[in-house]
């Protein structure tokens, strides 16, 4: 398949670009040489730093054959040298991750306490191996300062509450480990409770039930203790106080442009509505022409679908992106995109694909429920409106305000999970007034007697718009005690009634894995495709992956591959794990308090168990 290549109109000199690219060539080539350094780096200030810990809280590691120099000192001297670098060892264990990912703001903290920590060791014990060490590697940074280019990730002040939590635990260890290394003054060891004690007191910098001998032995204990509970407090105040970077959100102009692209070239992707989630950033081509919509967890920045707008120009777009991956060492990374957009991926950044599943897409037009393949479909769809059940297909815009909200409402409350969950096939949101070419299906059930009135509601199906003539679920949900089939029910209804809003096609549920699945399960497939299909069908147990490709087939759909663009295989499982995350599958981030309405009011509401999440049949 032939993919254009980007023809966006420039204004500079033909001599600019030339010059730009060979010296963006000659950066690329100098710095492919030492692309491992960082990570190298990053691996030997987690040494350092662990060997700084030991060394501090073990006795025994501190003595050496020249420690007679340090006993001249006076014994203040070596105790807070001690204690610091106890404090330096812990700092460099906590860098060493973001020097691996290149931060800038790392590099400079641990420039400063490389050589500290080489001084205290000179310090403590005439320790020249470590000093030299530190020393060594402190220039290897200097020289190499380039490398270290990556700005800071987004923040919030929820991760101070985190560092207190988790330093908190870190010190308490640390310093039981330090209160257990040191001999106590009376015969014996003291209780785990006696322990436990003098370390809760001496991380507040307070004496606790247990004397040491020599006296300059409690000072160590002591002052590391209390070195560990400032590290603590100081680190949980700087997170709090430090000024938070804004979270995602698709500004209104944004908006606007990301619409107007829809209007003129969204019939290409069936995902491309999901990227006016506001929820996510976006990223314009040079030309305007294109756009990417991407959210950062965990370090990785993550885009789903394919660009929003003119193919010719998703290389343009495509070069933003990776440019502010770089910037801020983030790995690039695209969930659910076409075979097209899969190419281009792949062509213009360098990155590899691979297949996640496929889109089950259905015309309209075509779609009939004879036949004997039908034959399941009719049949519950029959039994379920003999039990009293209906549907109305409509647009959004047809619907009154106390409608939207009752739908919203009931939405909200036949979530399955206590978390909203969405993000490459949900919109997040129902009932604004920008989204009124949505389609929404209902089904309802006249009360029976003794049930109260109005209460008819029992599943709802919405739709964002795929271009001018389709349509691609975004919301599937049901009343849990309602009629098994009623899924069935609505998207019967809905494709019979799309044709005449002049809708022809119409994206159901993605499959994860679904052409594994459906080879696996033919006769001549072999042990290795068996044992894919099987692994697949056991984790169906958790994450329905068979249930949903089963559930699709029954509408006889063309099924349309989509892919993960990635650099690396070492990168997949973190991919993978932000993927979890981004769809709330995982959730590690702090409760949110007083989310934002939308802007008419209504709750937002997600895709519990829609697009991406398997129908309850």
């Amino acid at each position: 398949m032939s993919v254009p290549v980007s023809t966006e109109p420039s204004s500079q000199s033909p001599e600019q670009p030339r010059r730009r690219g060979l010296q963006t060539l000659r950066t690329q080539a100098a710095a492919v040489p030492r692309a491992w350094l960082p990570g190298a780096v990053g691996y030997a200030c987690l040494l350092i730093g662990l060997v700084d810990i030991a060394s501090a809280i073990f006795p025994k590691l501190r003595r050496t054959k020249m420690h007679t120099w340090a006993g001249q000192l006076p014994g203040t001297t070596t105790t807070l040298a001690t204690a610091g670098t106890l404090l330096v060892g812990i700092l460099l264990v906590l860098l060493a991750h973001a020097l691996r990912r290149r931060k800038q703001r790392a590099w400079r903290m641990v420039c400063v306490l490389l050589p500290v920590g080489a001084a205290l060791h000179v310090l403590r014990w005439h320790q020249v191996g470590p000093a030299v060490v530190s020393v060594v590697l402190f220039a290897v940074m200097l020289v190499h300062r380039r490398e270290f280019y990556a700005k800071a990730d987004p923040r919030t002040r929820w991760r101070a509450l985190l560092n207190l939590v988790v330093m908190g635990a870190v010190s308490l260890c640390l310093g039981l480990l330090i209160v257990s290394a040191h001999p106590a003054r009376e015969m014996g060891h003291p209780s785990l409770l006696d322990r436990l004690h003098e370390t809760v007191w001496g991380l507040f910098g307070l004496d606790g039930p247990i004397s040491y001998h020599p006296d300059r032995i409690g000072d160590v204990v002591g002052y590391s203790l209390a070195g560990l509970g400032l590290l603590t407090a100081f680190s949980t105040a700087y997170l709090l106080l430090r000024p938070e970077k804004p979270e995602p959100e698709l500004t209104a102009d944004e908006e606007v442009k990301v619409r107007a692209l829809l209007e003129r070239h969204g019939e290409r992707d069936s995902l491309g509505y999901f990227a006016l989630r506001r929820d996510k950033s976006v990223l314009f081509s040079p030309t305007g022409k294109a756009a990417i919509s991407y959210r950062v967890i965990s370090g990785v920045m993550l885009a789903s679908g394919d660009p929003v707008g003119d193919v010719e120009a998703w290389p343009g777009a495509i070069k933003v992106f990776m440019a502010q991956a770089r910037e801020h060492a983030w790995v690039p990374a695209v969930v659910g995109c076409s075979e097209v957009g899969g190419e281009v991926w792949t062509r213009e950044a360098g990155l590899d694909a691979l297949e996640l599943g496929d889109e089950a897409i259905v015309d309209a037009t075509t779609f009939s429920m004879a036949g004997r393949a039908m034959r399941n479909v009719r049949q519950m769809v029959k039994r379920i409106e003999r039990n009293g059940y209906s549907c109305q297909v409509r647009r959004v815009s047809d619907l009154s305000r106390e409608e939207k909200q009752r739908i919203a409402d009931a939405a909200a409350r036949w979530r399955g999970t206590d978390t909203e969950r969405g993000f490459s096939m949900a919109l997040g949101r129902f009932g604004d007034p920008a989204d009124d070419d949505c389609v929404v299906v209902t089904a309802h059930k006249a009360p029976e007697e003794g049930e109260p009135t109005g209460d008819d509601l029992k599943a709802v199906l919405h739709f964002v718009p795929w271009g001018p003539d389709g349509i691609s679920l975004e919301l599937m949900r049901r009343d849990r005690a309602a009629d098994p089939g009623l899924n069935e029910l609505l998207i019967v209804a809905a494709l019979q009634a799309v044709p005449a809003m002049g809708i022809r096609r119409v994206s159901l549920n993605f499959a994860m894995f679904r052409s594994a699945l459906a080879r696996g399960e033919r006769i001549g497939a072999g042990p290795v495709l068996r044992a894919w299909r099987g692994l697949l069908v056991f984790l169906s147990r958790w994450f329905q992956i068979e249930s949903l490709y089963k559930f699709n087939a029954k509408f006889q759909p063309e099924w349309e591959p989509r892919f993960m663009v990635y650099p690396n295989t070492r990168d997949l499982p973190r991919i993978g794990f932000a993927v979890m995350q981004a769809e709330a599958f995982i959730t590690l981030g702090m409760p949110k308090f007083g989310r934002k309405r939308q802007r008419q009011g209504l709750m937002p509401v997600s895709a519990g168990d829609s697009g991406s999440i398997a129908p309850a049949a």
